[in-house]
């Protein structure tokens, strides 16, 4: 047998004996099936730490290798009584594992379990029907046997074997769970019937054949949910064509290198993360970021392995190994997600540790209580705490959550959005407040250069080959985008030296030794220029509309007071460019709303956020425009990284719950602080994946109200399988010592039946899909969520008050007031035609 093993490195300083591997067990497939694993582990003393994954088969061991050796884990883990399987990634043990998945109606437990219920139904024929033949075969220590008891016999010895064996190892492992707790119930209804003579045959029998069903039935359920998993696994292709020179050979993708150049003919499967060298098509991301529509691809453009080639012919050169691309690592995610696990299942399992042992001695009072309290006779006392002891497990209570974590986890992964942890889904889903970067999340983070307004005689060419060499060396979007413009309009580079970033006001650098600055107008007034009265350049062929507009005063202009707020009230950011003496130009840099920002938090509003708040770095009248465009609640503008850490703090305080939207690396803090931190466009980048709780791979808001939808609806079903595993249990089991629950419903209601329909109601959770808002819907949830008129009033007094403040400030006063949090009014309600 071999484990895959997922991690060989040094834990503490001077020990690199540490080994973490990854075993395949696929028979271990429920809560008491885990159980028993981990007792067996805990025997080792070189198993460092242990996970085990019912819900997806797997068990996780870190242990020392100069102690034990991995065929010592294997053997311990087989020593439960569960077989650990080749690795998935044998190509051999995918289609073994294939095969058993097809054949579990038709297994050798399967088999036997059959002819059991044959042997229980032959065995009620000649009880009740064919009387006259169910004669008396033998007498054996003063019980005698008939015809219908030696079938019912033959009924516990074919569907009893795998309960019998499953029990001892529970007994070897010391394990309360339900394969022990079936069979002390099938082995006490036999002594009873030999040594009491008290004829329990028939309720032995019926545990033998109704709890194999009811096994079958729960391996059925749990591979329903292990197969949204394996359809992720299976995204990604085995072969991929290689080419080398002229020629092309199909080879396994653990062969292939970073480097290697692979085709990809129409039709066929991307098999690896990579940059297309050659060729264009449109390709079907669906897979990865769940994007509906086919993605023009063309040289340069960067691809994703699972993803689909549309039509054209591609040569894509590979970026990343089969191990390490993005589909390997959101397959990673989704199985690492069990492990976080939710509070609902931290209360599961503290609640199921106490609640095996009450039922237990609640049946052993019941069977030496009842005939002195109740006045039932010794063999149906013993009926029910036999029928007790088979409600006993939890397993239906146990797994209603992790079954449903798995089903949405998998479902979300399948529509282009990767959950972390059922932790983080939990989260999500009790959500109050969604809080918003603004650019490159309600905006594209497109920027493009607006407006040049040159100063003090120089020409906009002089302005943007001054901005270039100062903006060049920064990654900001805004620096990129004069960059961009710079060299679209032929302006030349200069040389540049000791740049450097003055965090959240703009960057300093030496050009051609002499020392410039570009950023905000805050920066400039602290370098003491009069924004209030500078010159334009008179050629009025490089002053824009809007200044033209403006400056009506012999090209005298009020940066302070008039053009910088007209150009921030249209939603543009605004960037001084200039030296320490002189200031040389104005650049406006704007971004373009997402076409789906409106209807998104139109979307979210119906579904239930009582508040959204959008955060940002940019200028107050910029920020007001965007957020009056969007439709948020409120904004609050001109935050550094750490104001924004301190805003979601706020809304934490005053809330139950709250997500941050972001791009997941320039919002990292923030993220990290709220409740749930969403990452925008995450497809192949590893910083996203790695620093957010939930990250959409697309660049698509829509997924959003899908992700809360998703999250609300896990938490509903995780509660609905609980309480009513829980009260379902609890009834069957007040009802027992009243005669009104037979053991063949206690096997089949308490058992295979919550166990089944737990599973089934958290495999509704892959039927909710992306899906669209309407503009009549957006209408109707104007009409749920519209504020009352003292509310509307109210802020607009605020802003007119805003207004009055900001337009008699200067300095740092101007931003006093910028940084408050502001209240946006409400749009007017869409109309529908």
């Amino acid at each position: 047998m071999v484990a895959n093993q997922i991690e060989n490195e040094g834990a503490d300083v001077g020990n690199n004996s540490e080994v973490t591997s990854k075993f395949a067990v696929p028979g271990m497939d429920c809560p008491s099936c885990a159980g028993k694993v981990e007792s067996a582990l805990d025997k080792i003393g070189a198993a460092r730490t242990y996970e085990t994954q019912p819900t997806t088969g797997a068990v996780i061991v870190t242990y020392n290798s100069a102690s034990v050796s991995q065929t010592d884990i294997i053997a311990t883990i087989e020593s439960a009584g569960y077989e650990v399987t080749e690795t998935p990634s044998d190509e051999s043990a995918q289609q073994e594992t294939t095969e058993e998945r097809e054949s579990i109606w038709t297994s050798s437990r399967a088999l036997k379990t059959w002819v059991s219920g044959g042997f229980v139904g032959l065995g009620l024929l000649f009880e009740f029907l064919l009387i006259g033949q169910n004669i008396q075969l033998a007498s054996l220590l003063d019980a005698n046997l008939f015809v219908a008891d030696a079938l019912f016999l033959a009924a516990v010895a074919s569907g009893g074997q795998e309960i019998l064996r499953n029990g001892y190892y529970s007994a070897r492992n010391l394990t309360l769970d339900i394969d022990f707790l079936m069979s002390v119930a099938i082995l006490g209804a036999l002594v009873a019937s030999f040594v009491f003579a008290e004829a329990l045959y028939f309720e032995a029998a019926t545990l033998a054949s109704l709890f194999s069903i009811a096994e079958l039935l729960e391996r059925y359920s749990m591979d329903r949910a292990r197969n949204s998993l394996r359809e992720l696994m299976d995204l990604s292709p085995d072969e991929a064509t290689l080419k080398r020179g002229d020629k092309t050979e199909v080879v396994s993708v653990d062969r292939v290198t970073v480097g290697d150049t692979v085709v990809v003919k129409p039709g066929e499967k991307i098999p690896m993360d990579g940059n297309v060298v050659d060729g264009e098509s449109a390709v079907n991301q669906a897979p990865i970021t769940g994007e509906s529509a086919p993605i023009d691809k063309t040289r340069g453009d960067e691809v994703y392995a699972g993803t689909i080639n549309e039509a054209g012919y591609l040569e894509i050169e590979v970026a990343s190994e089969a191990s390490d691309n993005t589909l390997s690592r959101i397959v990673e995610m989704v199985e690492d997600a069990q492990s976080n696990t939710t509070e609902r299942e931290q209360f599961v399992e503290r609640f199921s540790t106490y609640y095996t042992p009450v039922v237990v001695g609640f049946a052993i009072l019941t069977a030496v209580g009842s005939p002195f309290i109740l006045g039932t006779n010794w063999p149906t006392a013993v009926v029910y705490g036999l029928t007790l002891l088979v409600l006993a497990c939890p397993c239906a209570f146990v797994i209603s959550t992790p079954v449903s974590i798995v089903s949405g986890i998998t479902s979300a992964a399948k529509n282009g959005v990767l959950i972390k942890g059922g932790n983080h889904l939990e989260a999500m889903g009790a959500v109050d407040v969604v809080a918003f970067d603004k650019t490159g999340t309600l905006t594209k983070g497109e920027l493009t250069v607006t407006d040049v307004i040159p100063l003090s005689g120089n020409s906009k060419q002089d302005v943007l080959r001054c901005a270039r060499g100062l903006e060049q060396r920064s990654e900001h979007p805004i620096s990129e985008a004069i960059v961009a413009e710079a060299g679209s309009v032929g302006a030349t580079e200069r040389r540049i030296d000791e740049f450097k970033s003055i965090t959240g006001k703009g960057v300093r650098a030496n050009l051609d030794g002499k020392p410039h600055f570009a950023g905000k107008p805050e920066l400039f007034e602290e370098l003491n220029f009069d924004l209030s009265h500078v010159h334009a350049t008179a050629n009025e062929d490089l002053i824009t509309q809007t200044v033209r507009q403006i400056c009506n005063r012999s090209n005298c202009l009020d940066l302070l007071e008039e053009t910088v707020p007209t150009l921030q009230a249209e939603g543009k950011t605004v960037v001084l460019v200039g030296t320490e003496d002189e200031l040389e130009g104005v650049i406006a840099v704007a971004d373009k709303i997402r076409p789906r920002a409106k209807q998104t938090i139109t979307h979210l509003e119906r579904l239930g956020v009582s508040r959204t708040v959008m955060l940002t770095g940019d200028n107050e009248r910029t920020a007001r425009t965007i957020a009056t465009q969007i439709g948020v609640d409120e904004y609050q503008a001109e935050l550094l990284p750490e104001g924004k850490v301190a805003a979601i703090d706020d809304l934490v305080d005053e809330h139950d719950g709250v997500a941050m939207v972001g791009d997941g690396i320039n919002d990292a803090p923030a993220l990290a602080t709220a409740t749930a931190g969403v990452a925008m466009g995450a497809a192949g980048t590893d910083t996203a994946l790695e620093t957010a709780d939930i990250a959409l791979m697309s660049d698509d808001l829509s997924k959003l109200p899908y992700l809360y939808e998703l999250a609300n609806d896990a938490n509903g079903v995780i509660r609905q399988n609980i309480w009513s595993s829980l009260a379902v249990k609890a009834g069957l089991a007040i009802a027992v010592p009243f005669g009104y629950v037979p053991i063949w419903l206690a096997v089949l209601a308490g058992d295979a039946g919550m166990t089944t329909a737990v599973t089934a109601n958290a495999m509704r959770l892959s039927q909710i899909t992306p899906g669209t808002d309407t503009e009549a819907s957006a209408s109707q949830s104007w009409s749920v969520h519209r504020e009352s008129s003292d509310t509307l009033v109210r802020r607009e007094r605020q802003d007119i008050q805003c207004r009055w403040e900001t337009s008699n400030m200067l300095g740092r006063d101007f931003n006093r007031c910028a940084r408050r949090r502001y209240l946006v009014s409400p749009p007017p309600p869409p109309s529908v035609s």
